[in-house]
């Protein structure tokens, strides 16, 4: 088969197409056909030499795809070849065949395509949480996105509105204002701005927003100055580096909130997985979650499309084809 793979650290050059043997079919697994592969910026730590990868090169990126199931293991019965499937959590995506657990594979509806099941899946799981569990957004609430225009910011701002809340988007560039506001933002302050009293003259008699979804790091004090009296902060990633030592005093004096998020700590059941996927895809076909932007590049081309992520100049979500 052919698959993108590095043989060493380094920036998107270090990545080439090649043809490399196909995974082998163990029990408990089906070998599916991608159609379309997600790239997730989780991609370019590994590629970076960020992340801890097992094994040895070749390297093969990507855990996030849908395609067609083309083998069964023989101890498989409830998936069938042809059906198809997507997975957010399975590594070497960025392959013509994955080797996928089976309690990792989700049924994808007909009327769901495979761009929008692999575009959505990861990034839509992680809103999808981040709104349901970590703090349950409610009709009223002021809601604050940090990176409002990537693909898990948008998610956030579609489905934080569809539950009655304020959203205030925040983002570092006019044309990702512009995004950020086409997904239903109410408002949206740039970084460069003192967008903390920003929130706060927004918010009016709140006095700050009632959630700060902080994926930057960074950013993190500025987020609880952001949050009013009694209000949370839901920290889940660390785009813009790592977040200061938060002073146990200031949580107490304040009754604000500190959360952490991990998509992984959520969804640890293929139930689990396939009742997310279900209320992602019906809110797409309601109209509650809009998927433009998605940009592709084919497989093959897949540095480019790194050099793409990295530059941070992207909304929405970029995909690889095979």
């Amino acid at each position: 088969m052919k698959a993108l793979i590095f043989e060493q650290f380094g920036g998107p050059e270090v990545l080439r197409y090649a043809e490399i043997p196909d995974p082998g079919l163990a029990l408990g697994h089906i070998i599916v056909r991608t159609k379309a592969v997600g790239l997730n910026f989780a991609d370019v730590y590994r590629r970076r030499g960020n992340y801890h990868l097992a094994g040895k090169p070749p390297f093969i990126l990507g855990y996030e795809g849908a395609g067609v199931v083309e083998q069964v293991s023989p101890d498989v019965t409830h998936i069938q070849v042809g059906d198809r499937i997507a997975f957010c959590d399975v590594p070497f995506a960025n392959s013509e065949l994955v080797a996928v657990p089976v309690d990792r594979a989700i049924p994808v509806p007909s009327d769901i395509t495979f761009e929008q099941a692999a575009g959505l899946l990861l990034q839509g799981m992680t809103a999808h949480y981040l709104v349901n569990d970590s703090y349950a957004v409610q009709a009223g609430d002021d809601v604050v996105v940090h990176a409002a225009a990537g693909g898990v910011g948008q998610l956030l701002i579609q489905i934080a509105k569809s539950k009655g809340a304020r959203v205030i988007g925040l983002t570092s560039s006019e044309a990702k204002q512009a995004a950020a506001l086409q997904a239903g933002s109410d408002v949206v302050f740039g970084y460069d701005t003192e967008w903390t009293q920003e929130v706060i003259r927004f918010t009016e008699e709140k006095q700050g927003a009632n959630v700060v979804y902080d994926s930057v790091g960074s950013t993190l004090m500025e987020s609880f100055a952001a949050v009013r009296t009694k209000g949370t902060v839901v920290f889940y990633g660390m785009a813009g580096g790592d977040p200061p030592h938060v002073d146990p005093r200031m949580l107490m004096d304040s009754s604000k909130t500190l959360t952490g998020g991990d998509l992984w700590n959520h969804v640890t059941t293929l139930a689990n997985r396939i009742e997310r996927a279900e209320a992602l895809f019906q809110a797409l076909r309601e109209g509650i979650i809009q998927m433009g932007g998605l940009t592709s590049f084919p497989l093959k081309d897949g540095a480019e499309a790194h050099r793409l992520i990295e530059s941070r100049q992207s909304t929405g979500k970029i995909l690889l084809i095979p």
